[in-house]
């Protein structure tokens, strides 16, 4: 006769954090064993959860379950995953002017693939408020959404409703893109870099204020390849492969980190930081965000929402450190338009800036002006890991909403004044897109 084994109960390991990503009022994240989780504002379904309901904590995306996700970007109002095993790259939000790449402008509450990227080996994808960018293995990009200034780079400006090659890199590969509100940068494998869409704060880098409807590139006579570029919404900023940092665009707010609020049209070298080697960096509606080398995070311009980290809610023209309890280093962070979340090497995860549509992850919907930590996410958590989930049935419920039918629904937040008035500078028909 058989002993009788005695039953082990093993505790599962905690989720790691791999990657996160911030969008306007949304945040994502990609944990280990492949579990994507998405929280925050839900209104036009860009957390993927098959309803427009805020999650004011970490909700797992139970529509992504085991498709093998290996990164996670988050537009202005819509989300984009990618599967590398599958060869499939899925989207979901706000579908307006075709940022989902579907071939329509209908808002999708569950993840879909992109049948056009299928079975495209994609190395990156970028976000900005509207449209994407993709760049393959080969280092071909494709582009898709609103193009209202060039911002596809396909020399029109008609949006495009499905992916499309952009022609101007063929036979320059590219190894790296990024998206801003109306414009859109690359990096090539040989350090060039290019620029596109709107430009009229100089965010182009080309010395004018001009858009540009296909890539051009920037002058390289002041500085070494650049190997890592980032978009605010209306500013740049790259990395040099010496770790220098650079930053041009709109600098109302001290976005530029120059230590004053004058547009630079040309990358500009970030005195501030010069002796910092630079491995990460990240542009807000009107924040930045770097990420040293050696674990430190620096901030800097606009803080209305507490948005830099700081401790206070005073815009800074400089960078300013963000500090973490116990000293901890940051490993990784991302800027979303009024809110920043960081992972530090403990396998904590922090937030702060705008909570009000419970981006933060907290439970809550309070601003924060320094970084306070996401209980269900960080291994430190007091209250130890417990994600929520989504438990949605994807053959059941509504997975689309047609324009008409989303234009019914009136927006929570006004958008015609800022707090310095009307915004005139935003192309006309914004009034949904703009949320102040």
């Amino acid at each position: 006769m058989m002993e009788e084994e005695e039953e082990v109960i093993v505790t599962p390991p905690p989720r790691r954090v791999l990657l996160i990503s911030a969008g306007a009022s949304h945040s994502v994240a990609l944990l280990s064993g492949n579990v994507v989780c998405s929280w925050g504002r839900g209104e036009d379904g860009q957390l993927g959860h098959g309803n427009t309901d805020d999650r004011l904590l970490p909700t797992q995306l139970s529509a992504l379950d085991g498709q093998d996700i290996v990164s996670v970007i988050c537009g202005a109002d819509h989300t984009i995953a990618r599967s590398e095993s599958r060869l499939e790259v899925y989207s979901w939000g706000w579908g307006d002017f075709g940022r989902l790449g579907h071939g329509n402008s209908s808002d999708l509450f569950i993840p879909q693939p992109i049948r056009a990227l299928q079975g495209l080996r994609i190395k990156q994808i970028a976000c900005g408020d509207s449209h994407c960018l993709a760049v393959t293995m080969e280092g071909e990009v494709q582009s898709w959404g609103r193009n209202q200034n060039g911002q596809l780079g396909l020399g029109t400006t008609e949006d495009s409703l499905v992916p499309q090659k952009i022609q101007t890199f063929q036979g320059l590969p590219i190894k790296m893109v990024a998206a801003g509100a109306e414009h859109s940068v690359a990096i090539t494998e040989d350090g060039e870099l290019y620029g596109w869409g709107w430009g009229r704060y100089g965010n182009l880098g080309l010395g004018d204020r001009n858009d540009r409807w296909i890539p051009e590139k920037v002058s390289s006579a002041d500085y070494d390849k650049m190997v890592m570029v980032a978009c605010g919404w209306r500013h740049t900023i790259s990395v040099s492969s010496s770790g220098g940092l650079y930053t041009y665009g709109w600098s109302k707010y001290g976005q530029l980190g120059h230590g004053d609020f004058e547009d630079s049209l040309v990358p500009h070298k970030l005195l501030a930081l010069s002796d910092k080697s630079i491995c990460q960096v990240s542009g807000g509606w009107r924040h930045s965000m770097a990420l040293t080398c050696s674990g430190i995070l620096y901030g800097w311009g606009w803080n209305k929402f507490g948005q830099i980290g700081v401790g206070d809610n005073i815009d800074r023209s400089s960078p300013v450190q963000v500090k973490f309890p116990h000293d901890q280093k940051v490993v990784q962070m991302s800027c979303g338009w009024r809110h920043t979340i960081a992972v530090t090497e403990r396998e904590n995860v922090y937030s702060w800036g705008r909570g009000t549509n419970g981006q933060l992850g907290h439970g809550e919907t309070v601003d924060r002006n320094f970084p306070k930590i996401i209980e269900a996410l960080s291994v430190e958590g007091s209250s130890g890991q417990h994600i929520e989930s989504s438990n949605t049935d994807s053959l059941s419920g509504k997975t689309w909403a047609s324009l008409s039918e989303r234009y019914a629904v009136v927006p929570d937040e006004t958008w015609q004044v800022t707090e310095d008035g009307l915004d005139l500078s935003v192309p006309e028909g914004d009034a949904k897109r703009l949320k102040v």
